[in-house]
């Protein structure tokens, strides 16, 4: 790696989940807003429901979202009641019914009894109408999957599994605090299948303490011999300040810039052989995936779940610190389960802060994403350059680093500029310099 790219690859950027990004979001968006945002939806306005559920058994060192350890069932049976109490407010407050897809994250969403979770959706499924729903998605630790929450899931639906890997080598597993034997994950897969949930995914991460580049390198074979539709591989972002618990991790342990440069690549070199395509900088799918064929057609988005081919009008958030995202903006909820259950209790909505969105706004969300799924972007139908001067004169220092040619109206992001797209990306973020400095390194 030379020195120039080295430097680059230290170079932070928001990984755009959203536009504007989570930093701008204000506590002027309140619960009142929410409420008039979630009034304002139509009766044909088409939904995601997201739901998330914060608790985990143990809390894995890396992790970077809002978690909580509870090996008690009350304060999870208490959440869920409190989760089926904001469906309803949700319900109680819009006329958009038609749910296209369905996506739960955590924590650790199978903490929940398999009673539990069939209580909340079949609350959703009372309130909203479930009869187009395209995917119903359920991210899950291999560690805590039985047969009986197989079983529940079949019932209610699901029919996307994602399953938290992380890392296939048990020293790196040891020094992340999550030891998960390969034969573990092997047997979840296999009876996910066999259940009928075939449509599986795995996240790995690269960039872990004491993982080499051979360990990388393990993990994505590991995981591909798994046949998964899809892959997410994302790099580990080291934020002690923002997470306590990263601070039990030894900072000399993890690779250099360098090293996570290779291991990237090397993930990447190894999934494509292997029959892969990439999807965006941190996605990858089997060809006949409904991801790889929204690439194709270059309609992939990225969302708080990653890059997607969601479709649905609005995106409603349910659980603490969730994110909605409404036609009119950005709304989050409170990210501490108290705070957040005590407001729904008093039927209020649990909004803590966020941000509305302009249609410039959008303009240029719709931008971003061009060049995250297709690393490459026309801006004739936006306007042209014309009405993005500022982009004009960010991209430069990106175009003389080598990311990325103009061309006219075009902007196309070379091979060398693909693992870095965010640092283009970026030139046309409005508000980069509202939003600070710490956003996490683009490898």
């Amino acid at each position: 790696m030379d020195i120039n790219l080295e430097e680059i690859a230290q170079k932070v950027a928001p990984r755009y989940t959203s536009y504007p990004t989570a930093p701008l979001f204000s506590a002027n968006v309140t619960s009142q807003t929410h409420k008039e945002w979630l009034n304002e939806l139509s009766s044909d306005t088409s939904l995601s429901l997201y739901f998330h559920v914060p608790y985990c058994k143990s809390i894995c060192l890396y992790c970077g979202c809002h978690t909580f350890a509870s090996r008690k069932e009350q304060p999870i049976l208490d959440y869920a009641d409190t989760l089926v109490k904001e469906i309803e407010l949700v319900a109680e407050n819009t006329k958009a019914r038609n749910v296209q897809s369905i996506a739960w994250g955590g924590g650790t969403p199978n903490i929940l009894s398999p009673e539990t979770f069939l209580k909340i959706v079949n609350t959703a499924k009372d309130k909203f109408d479930f009869s187009n729903i395209i995917e119903h998605a359920v991210e899950m630790d291999p560690r805590l999957l039985n047969d009986n929450h197989i079983a529940a899931f079949v019932e209610a639906g699901v029919n996307r599994a994602s399953l938290g890997v992380q890392d296939m080598n048990h020293h790196v597993q040891k020094a992340i605090g999550r030891v998960q034997d390969t034969s573990l994950v092997k047997r979840a897969v296999k009876k996910l299948r066999a259940a009928g949930i075939n449509s599986v995914n795995l996240d790995l991460i690269y960039g872990l303490p004491q993982q080499s580049l051979e360990d990388a390198i393990n993990s994505a074979t590991t995981a591909a011999s798994l046949n998964p539709d899809r892959l997410a591989i994302f790099g580990y972002a080291h934020v002690p300040w923002f997470k306590k618990r990263q601070r039990l991790i030894n900072e000399a342990d993890l690779p250099d810039t360098a090293l996570r440069y290779d291991q990237a690549l090397a993930i990447k070199e190894t999934l494509e052989k292997l029959g892969y395509v990439s999807i965006g900088f941190d996605h990858f799918a089997r060809s006949d995936d409904p991801l790889a064929q929204a690439a194709l057609n270059k309609t992939v988005k990225r969302s708080f779940q990653g890059y997607s081919c969601e479709t649905a009008d609005a995106i409603i958030g349910i659980g603490c610190s969730s994110i909605s995202t409404l036609p009119q903006g950005y709304v989050q909820n409170n990210p501490e389960p108290g705070a957040w259950a005590r407001a729904i209790i008093a039927g209020e909505f649990p909004t803590v802060r966020g941000v509305p969105t302009s249609q410039r706004d959008k303009k240029l969300r719709e931008i971003i994403d061009r060049l995250l799924g297709d690393f490459e972007v026309d801006l004739a139908p936006f306007g042209g350059f014309k009405d993005f001067e500022f982009a004009r004169n960010a991209l430069m220092v990106p175009q003389s680093d080598g990311l990325c040619i103009i061309d006219g109206d075009k902007v196309i992001v070379t091979e060398k500029g693909k693992p870095f797209v965010r640092l283009v990306a970026m030139a046309f973020d409005e508000y980069i310099e509202k939003s600070g400095g710490k956003h996490s390194r683009v490898i």
